[in-house]
C-alpha cells in the first residue's frame, strides 16, 4: 500500500427533516445562490423547504443546470453572483448540480482569464473559491463529499474535469426521504454510477492495501443487493438510506486512498455523453465490461479476486472466471435496465473515430493505472462495445 495523504472537510448532515437545519450550517449573514436542476426541486417542494429553513437570509435562485452542467449556463449563475455580491453558494440537487456550483464557486473570483480555463489545467489554476453547501437529492456520483467536478462546453462537444481542495462542500445534507420520487432511470444510472467508481479505485493491481480491498467489495456487494429493491421499493427509507451513503462512500476518496486507480472507463465515457448526449452512467455501463475485456491481462490478479469475493465465482479456470465475472457484471448493468452496448444508443462504428479524436484533443492517449490505454486500446474498447 503507497503512502498517502487523506482528507475530507465536508460535514455530513444525515437523516430525515434534517434540511431544517440549513439555518445552523448557513453564516447568519449570508447573501445566498440557490442553484438547482430542470425544476423537480420546486415540483417535489425541497425548494420551498430549503428556502424555509435558510429564514430571512437575502436568498436568490439560479434554475436550469443541466444533467451534464454546461459551461454556458454555469457562467450565467457566474454573472448572478458577481453582479448581486452573493458569497455563499448552496447546491440542491444531485451530482450535476453540485459539480455545476462546483465551477461556479470557483470561477466567481476567478482572476486568471477565461474561467474555462480551470477546466483545461484541472483545477490548478484555483486559488479562490466562494464557499458552498449541498442539499442532496439524487445519490449517485459523490459530488456531495469530494473535490472533484465535470463540467461540459456545448460549443465545443468537450467534457472535461477539474479537482481542488478549495471546492470540497461545507456541509452536505442527506435525507433519504428526498429521493422517493426519483425517475427509475435516474435511479438506476446511480446505482451504477456508484458501482463503477468503486471499480475504477479497485479493479487496478494488488498492492496488499487489505482495508481497501474489503471496503471496496462491501460497496460493490452492498450495490448489488440495493440495486434491485432500491427500484422496486422506491419509498423504502432503509434501502433509499443505504444507497444514498453507499454512492458517497464510493467517491469520497476513502477507497482510493493509498491505491492505484483507473478511470479510464469515465474518461472514455465523458466523450461518448458529449458527442452523444448518452447519460453518464449510461456510457459507464457501456464502456467498463469491455475495458475489462481488453484490458483483462494487466488485470488479471484484481479480477480473479473480483469473481471471487464480489461474485462468488469459484469454479472453473483462471480465463473462465474472469469471463464470467465480466458477464456479470454486464448482466448487473442489463438488470437495472441499463442497455451495455453502443449500438442500444444508435452509435454505429462510423462514428468511433470521432470519439478517439476528442480523446487525442484532450489529452486522453495515455490513461488508465499504467498509463497504457492509448487512442488504439480505446477503440479496441469501443469496437467490442458495439
Amino acid at each position: 500500500m503507497n503512502n498517502f495523504d487523506f482528507y475530507n472537510p465536508t460535514h455530513i448532515v444525515f437523516g430525515q427533516g434534517r434540511i431544517a437545519e440549513l439555518d445552523r450550517l448557513v453564516p447568519a449573514q449570508a447573501r445566498v445562490l440557490v442553484l438547482y436542476g430542470g425544476g423537480s426541486a420546486k415540483k417535489t417542494g425541497t425548494l420551498d423547504e430549503v428556502k424555509a429553513a435558510l429564514g430571512a437570509r437575502e436568498v436568490h435562485e439560479f434554475g436550469g443546470i443541466e444533467p451534464n452542467p454546461t459551461y454556458e449556463t454555469l457562467m450565467r449563475a457566474v454573472e448572478l453572483a458577481r453582479r448581486e455580491k452573493l458569497d455563499f453558494l448552496l447546491a440542491v440537487g444531485g451530482g450535476s448540480v453540485i459539480d455545476g456550483t462546483k465551477f461556479v464557486a470557483a470561477a466567481i473570483g476567478y482572476g486568471a482569464g477565461d474561467p474555462w480555463q480551470i477546466l483545461l489545467d484541472h483545477g490548478a489554476s484555483v486559488t479562490q473559491a466562494v464557499p458552498f453547501g449541498a442539499v442532496l437529492t439524487l445519490p449517485a456520483t459523490g459530488s456531495e463529499m469530494n473535490a472533484g467536478s465535470v463540467i461540459t462546453r456545448a460549443e465545443f462537444q468537450a467534457k472535461l474535469f477539474f479537482n481542488s481542495a478549495l471546492v470540497y462542500p461545507k456541509f452536505s445534507v442527506l435525507d433519504p426521504t428526498k429521493t422517493y420520487t426519483l425517475p427509475a432511470r435516474q435511479v438506476a444510472n446511480g446505482v451504477v454510477d456508484a458501482f463503477v467508481h468503486t471499480v475504477e479505485q479497485y479493479l487496478t493491481y494488488p498492492v496488499d492495501a487489505m482495508v481497501q480491498d474489503r471496503f471496496a467489495e462491501g460497496l460493490l456487494q452492498t450495490l448489488i443487493e440495493l440495486g434491485p429493491k432500491v427500484l422496486a421499493e422506491p419509498e423504502n427509507y432503509s434501502v433509499r438510506a443505504n444507497l444514498m451513503w453507499a454512492a458517497t462512500q464510493a467517491l469520497n476518496g476513502l477507497i482510493g486512498a493509498g491505491v492505484p486507480q483507473d478511470w479510464a472507463t469515465h474518461m472514455v465515457g465523458h466523450e461518448l455523453t458529449a458527442l452523444h448526449g448518452i447519460d453518464h452512467a449510461q456510457t459507464l455501463a457501456i464502456v467498463l465490461p469491455s475495458m475489462l475485456q481488453v484490458r483483462r491481462a494487466s488485470k488479471r490478479a484484481k479480477l480473479l479476486q473480483y469473481a471471487t469475493r464480489v461474485w462468488h465465482i469459484d469454479s472453473g479456470s483462471d480465463d473462465e472466471r474472469i469471463d464470467a465475472a465480466i458477464e456479470q457484471t454486464r448482466a448487473f448493468f442489463e438488470s437495472l435496465g441499463v442497455k451495455t452496448r453502443l449500438s442500444d444508443y444508435s452509435v454505429a462504428r462510423g462514428d468511433l473515430d470521432r470519439v478517439i479524436e476528442q480523446l487525442s484533443a484532450h489529452g486522453m492517449t495515455a490513461i488508465g493505472e499504467h498509463r497504457d490505454v492509448t487512442p488504439a486500446v480505446s477503440r479496441e474498447v469501443l469496437e467490442l462495445s458495439l
